[in-house]
């Protein structure tokens, strides 16, 4: 006899086993279809989708359940709508605009399926598979990943708590409160080698037993989802696909370290994760798995949902903690620690979305079976946001240890339309750039940092050969810049001074300065000693790391910094104010197109004459260009 989920988790708190037999679901006679309407699936028109769904099944009175998940994590391929009809195994389709979804359903429902646009299907015990359709997991896109922080992302139907229950949500918790004493679980946590996914790799263990041999009548737990670098999403992705897999890992860690509140620090412009965040909270006080004597095990623990204005210096810790107490996010100077004296002057504990994913696995599971997967000194697997100049953009999850190589040329695709590998830079602004002779570079702490990358919290942006290294420093420079809270000067000013320097040799020479090249290369010399300072002297870790872009790309592209200074030319052609245009007399039939465009004026001519460009008053716009329909104009 099928059991409620919640049924099931009550004997399996009695029982302190978890050989109980899971439930199943209610739905699997009825047909079922998934909707990817993630924040990436709904940018990419799953509304539409949605509905188109809604009106094939109303239209034909088909008993069929609509159901909304997350991002599965090829973005690429959205909108995802996967199939399952009773009897056979479920299909997943990509890139499923609105007019796409009554072909698809109709030859679904008569039983046959046009390859043209399949993903892949699940496997299913009992179900019958489609024939000619590989399993989804043989895709190249996943067939190198190791899925356990994502494993149920675009999977199952995150606002669903007995789904996640079935999975085998929430099993680890109610092991960890019947069977374990807090103290057993940090040991667990210690050995499996679990380190912070949120930047520098802190052991996890290590600083929960901090907090727990602290002493206090309060302590806190607080999950850091404020998520602020360019081109990562991870943590918003985990939270809207799989929401409870956050809150049993936050309640285990909590448990462990004696804390009876948490927070999950988010920013606002995050509302979908948020609203599936409120949702899950409200199912798991519901159920019993938080709140006042949880399970009957004696620990409360009360969920609190904070939300941030999105200020990048509120990643650390000592700022989002002030930003909690409702100050302004500064950081702190350390020791004490906040595992000693944190959020409101008790030991607190911070940890990000993705390393509290990992926790339940690992108590489920066992420390030696989580440090199986890694390398000898990161364990474990990593979640990684592909974003970029690659074929196949998204979430991937890979084993520690896995190659860049590997990542890029695997996973993603390689690089967009066939060019050239240049770099990817690896954590965002506090991150660095590898290069084409590190690709094979196994991913650890260590090896990152070992060629002046960084792990941080995993975004991986990739870059082809038409990319400008400068500006790309010049980009991150500025974006630190701005979000610099201001309170150390080596930061605030050193920053500011950087970004000059990039501003400076990126833009337009003067006419009439004989000294501009020696300028121009007396402040790439000061950049590295700007560095140096703004390194040894920051009050806090984001400030300690933000000269890395530039130290990383004047490492390895040093001569396009040269280029830059002494030939004023950007080899790659994205400095606007470097680029110079040339018009082909003897292409040029005298239209004016390009005179109608120009901004500046700055072409001049006859019509019906061939036309001519001052260099004095071009910008580099490259409009010109865009507007000629005869390729007469040329970049030099």
């Amino acid at each position: 006899m099928n059991i409620s989920a919640k049924q099931y988790l009550e004997k399996l708190a009695e029982s302190n086993a978890i050989e109980v037999d899971r439930p199943r679901l209610d739905n699997e006679n009825k047909a079922i279809i998934y909707i990817g309407a993630g924040t990436c699936g709904l940018g990419a028109g799953a509304g539409k989708t949605k509905k188109a769904v809604e009106d094939y099944v109303n239209a034909r009175k088909i008993d069929a359940e609509i159901i909304e998940v997350g991002c599965i994590g090829f973005c690429t391929a959205e909108p995802i709508v996967d199939v399952k009809i009773p009897g056979r195994n479920r299909i997943s389709f990509m890139k499923v605009t609105a007019g796409k979804v009554e072909n698809i359903l109709d030859d679904i429902f008569a039983g046959n399926v046009d390859e043209t646009g399949v993903l892949g299907q699940f496997p299913q015990e009992g179900q019958k598979s489609w024939e000619q359709v590989k399993h989804i997991e043989e895709h190249p896109f996943f067939v190198k990943q190791k899925r356990l922080v994502l494993q149920n992302c675009g999977v199952i139907n995150p606002v669903s708590l007995d789904e996640y229950i079935i999975n085998g949500g929430y099993a680890g918790l109610i092991k960890a409160l019947k069977t374990l004493s807090p103290e057993d679980v940090i040991s667990i946590i210690e050995k499996s080698g679990l380190r912070g996914r949120g930047g520098g790799g802190f052991p996890t263990g290590t600083k929960w037993r901090l907090a727990f041999n602290t002493e206090a009548d309060q302590k806190y737990m607080i999950c850091n989802a404020d998520e602020g670098d360019p081109g990562a999403f991870m943590d918003r992705a985990v939270i809207e696909g799989d929401p409870h897999r956050l809150l049993e890992g936050l309640a285990i860690g909590s448990y462990a370290v004696g804390a009876s509140v948490a927070y999950i620090y988010i920013r606002a412009e995050y509302p979908l994760a948020i609203e599936r965040l409120k949702i899950a909270i409200q199912q798991a006080e519901e159920y019993g798995l938080l709140g006042h004597n949880i399970m009957g095990s004696g620990f409360d623990l009360k969920i609190k949902i904070k939300m941030g204005a999105g200020a990048f210096v509120c990643g650390e810790e000592t700022a989002l903690m002030h930003s909690i107490e409702g100050y302004r996010g500064m950081p702190s100077p350390r020791p004490p620690f906040p595992a000693e004296k944190g959020l409101f002057g008790k030991p607190s504990v911070i940890n990000n979305v993705e390393t509290y994913a990992n926790v339940s696995e690992i108590i489920n599971h066992g420390a030696d079976w989580f440090s199986a997967t890694g390398t000898e000194r990161s364990k474990g697997t990593k979640v990684f946001a592909l974003s970029g100049n690659v074929k196949y953009t998204g979430l991937v999850e890979i084993p520690m240890g896995t190659t860049v190589r590997e990542i890029i040329f695997g996973i993603a695709g390689g690089i967009a339309f066939d060019k050239k590998f240049k770099s990817v830079q690896i954590g965002g602004p506090s991150g660095g750039c590898i290069t084409e002779e590190n690709l094979d570079i196994q991913i650890d702490y260590q090896n990152l940092l070992s060629v002046g990358a960084m792990m941080g919290s995993g975004g991986l942006v990739v870059m082809d050969e038409n990319t400008c290294m400068v500006d790309i420093a010049k980009f991150f420079m500025d974006f630190i810049q701005r979000e610099s809270c201001g309170k150390c000067i080596p930061c605030r000013e050193g920053t500011k001074r950087m970004l000059e320097i990039l501003q400076n040799i990126t833009s337009k020479p003067q006419n009439g300065n004989d000294n501009q090249a020696l300028e121009r290369f007396q402040g790439v010399l000061q950049l590295e000693k700007l560095a140096q300072i703004i390194k040894d002297t920051s009050l806090c870790g984001l400030g300690q790391s933000a000269p890395n872009p530039v130290l990383s790309t004047l490492r390895y592209f040093r001569d396009e910094y040269e280029a830059h200074i002494f030939e004023r030319v950007c080899p790659a052609g994205q400095c606007t104010e470097l680029r110079k245009f040339k018009i082909k007399v003897d292409k040029c039939i005298g239209c004016t197109a390009c005179v109608k465009k120009c901004p500046t004026g700055a072409i001049i001519g006859n019509k019906k004459s061939p036309h001519f460009i001052q260099d004095d008053k071009c910008i580099g716009c490259g409009s010109c260009q865009e507007a000629c329909k005869f390729d007469a104009i040329e970049m030099i």
